[in-house]
């Protein structure tokens, strides 16, 4: 999926940003970084959900996420494309 469509919604709508940002509280810096994961209680095995993240705060996210054995694995966001959209 699209990462820009995923965040942008329909042409014409002006209600995402235009580059993949971090998804990190409060940060606005671009994504650089797709954290894939996945709560396996409620998420079949195949299932993955993925936060972008930039360079100062991956380690944060992925923390995080390793905290309540969530992360799955870290891969570089390149060609505007994700497994799946950001959430």
């Amino acid at each position: 999926m699209d990462v820009l469509s995923s965040l942008g919604g329909q042409a014409g709508e002006a209600s995402g940003p235009e580059t993949p940002q971090c998804s990190r509280k409060g940060c606005r810096s671009a994504a650089v970084w797709q954290i894939l994961w996945n709560n396996p209680k409620i998420h079949d095995e195949q299932r993955r959900k993925v936060w972008l993240a930039c360079d100062e705060h991956r380690a944060w996210l992925e923390n995080f996420l390793a905290q309540r054995l969530f992360l799955r694995s870290t891969v570089p966001l390149t060609g505007g494309d994700t497994e799946e959209s950001a959430t």
